[in-house]
């Protein structure tokens, strides 16, 4: 047998390997996944060839489309979570499915998610993203795994310890009367109404209000970033429920050339706010995030850490992240609190006479916010009913026990926050209500299970940035309640959706009315 020959038999061998290993993959793999599930007592719909269960989410996601709920209904998984609640009625709350050839198992029980989510050993990772949402936030602390993400976390914490944000304050109230000043400007008389669309307002303000305190430039220099990372989003959302295949996401496709676009914008803005402060100052002033995370990287970086300084791109990264989970997820809080005050006007007077009782009409300051105990309260049932992440995922690294289940290695446990919210079980029998007063003693005794709010995570992966939220919110809030009241529009419709963050589908009218002390 000639080389020719040899070459061409040993090709045929590799070809005929790997096209077993994908069909073991694709077709026997699924088998067996499933029916060790099944001698476990766990069901759930049916796997189909490459596919998995993902037709059968579209179709149940699309008939969801059109649900428009009740004003006063504050029940959203039949539309967040469709596929879930569904899924849920027919298996129970442990079921499986498929997310293309890899298996995910839904889990709702508070002590099983604590057992992953406060796993400190790397059994639980994150599981490979969507490329299109890996564009938006980069390799930062949201992906980020192992000693990288150790890393990172070490040098990124000093710029959220509390004293640090407090400094930002300022900036913040700021941003925040610019805002308020705008819609006093907007034709109002001592009489009129006005009609103020303020999911949009709120994206804008949280912009600014990121730029100024994590870049120390204004939302017109971060603009580039906020429109490129909104049409991120809509790349991602387009392809959310699509199976990727390896090394689809180096081809030139239409959709790969537009996210390549829109990173290499995100990248060059960046970059150049960074290039610009390690030119004048070196490592930054300290005054806002990035320059705190500069400083960080020099002065704590001794010459044993040397090797642990962030880089340009790790810097780029980590900027990423501060823009989008600073701006999208405050902004949406902001949101669904004026829609839970708009339609709850007793709360709305409780929530003012408390911030003039503390702040008069002052610009509230740091220590002022840390006594609007209302306020507190009413952010954090937001938070439970219409928090901004519907769910969660990890995903096992090797075979696991969790509580009575054995999980496969591989697996992915989806943990739905928004049904886990409305446990009648874990929140009591008002669990779909609107109750600020459930978090009167705090967030750990507010249910039946410490850790049952899980808006921002519990364990070592959770929300860093969860202080500098509240402590925007509380500041836009105060500031908004002291000069007007306010009430939904008749044009609003209930139709809350999960566009990567749980946002009202249609925006958020809401008619204002300035208050005259």
């Amino acid at each position: 047998m000639g080389y020719l020959e040899l070459a061409l038999a040993a090709l045929v061998v590799v070809l005929i390997s790997r096209l077993w290993n994908v069909l073991v993959y694709l077709i026997w793999r699924p088998f067996v996944i499933t029916k060790r599930f099944r001698e476990q007592g766990i069901r759930g719909p049916s796997y189909k060839f490459w596919s998995g269960s993902l037709e059968e989410i579209k179709n149940i996601r699309k008939a969801s489309e059109g649900v428009v709920l009740d004003i006063h209904c504050h029940d959203i998984t039949s539309r967040v979570l469709s596929q879930y609640t569904k899924w849920i009625s027919q298996y129970g709350r442990t079921f499986l499915y498929w997310f293309g050839p890899e298996p995910h198992i839904c889990i709702t029980d508070p002590e099983m998610v604590k057992q992953v989510l406060s796993n400190k050993f790397g059994f639980y990772t994150k599981p490979n993203r969507n490329p299109n949402i890996f564009a938006l936030l980069g390799k930062g602390l949201v992906f980020a795994e192992g000693p990288y993400w150790a890393r990172h976390r070490r040098l990124v914490s000093p710029a959220f310890a509390m004293d640090k944000l407090k400094l930002m304050t300022k900036k913040m109230a700021e941003c925040t009367q610019l805002m308020t000043e705008r819609w006093h400007g907007q034709a109002f008389s001592e009489d009129q109404q006005k009609e103020i669309e303020v999911g949009r307002e709120f994206q804008e303000l949280t912009a600014d209000v990121i730029s100024h305190t994590a870049f120390g430039s204004s939302f017109k220099e971060g603009k580039e970033v906020f429109l490129a990372q909104k049409e991120l989003v809509m790349l991602a959302l387009a392809t959310l429920f699509s199976v990727h295949f390896p090394g689809f996401k180096s081809l030139p496709t239409r959709t790969n050339i537009e996210k390549w676009k829109l990173e290499k914008k995100v990248k060059n803005t960046l970059k150049k706010i960074i290039q610009s402060r390690l030119d004048s100052k070196g490592s930054g002033d300290g005054n806002d995030l990035l320059g705190l995370m500069m400083e960080a990287c020099t002065s704590d970086c001794t010459a044993k850490h040397d090797n642990e300084r962030m880089n340009m791109d790790e810097m780029i990264d980590e900027c990423k992240t501060f823009f989008f989970a600073g701006h999208e997820t405050t902004s949406h809080l902001l949101t669904w609190t004026m829609f839970l005050l708009g339609t709850n006007q007793e709360w709305q007077e409780k929530l003012r006479e408390e911030v003039l009782r503390e702040c008069g009409k002052s610009v509230p300051d740091a220590d002022m916010l840390g006594k609007l105990k209302l306020v507190t309260m009413v952010l954090l049932e937001a938070l439970r009913l219409y928090g901004p992440v519907a769910m969660t995922e990890r995903q096992a690294t090797k075979d696991m026990n969790l509580g009575d289940l054995e999980v496969p290695k591989g697996t992915v446990l989806a943990m739905p926050i928004a049904i886990m919210h409305r446990d009648k079980e874990i929140w009591s029998a008002d669990a779909d209500e609107f109750n600020p007063l459930r978090f009167e003693n705090g967030i750990r005794k507010a249910a039946n299970h410490p850790n049952a709010l899980l808006s921002f995570s519990i364990g070592p992966r959770a929300c860093i940035g969860q202080d500098f939220a509240m402590l925007e919110a509380k500041m836009v809030m105060a500031m908004i309640l002291q000069k007007f009241s306010f009430s939904i529009s008749p044009k609003y419709i209930h139709a809350p959706a999960d566009l990567i963050t749980v946002q009202p589908k249609y925006g958020l009218p809401i008619m204002l009315t300035p208050l005259h002390f």
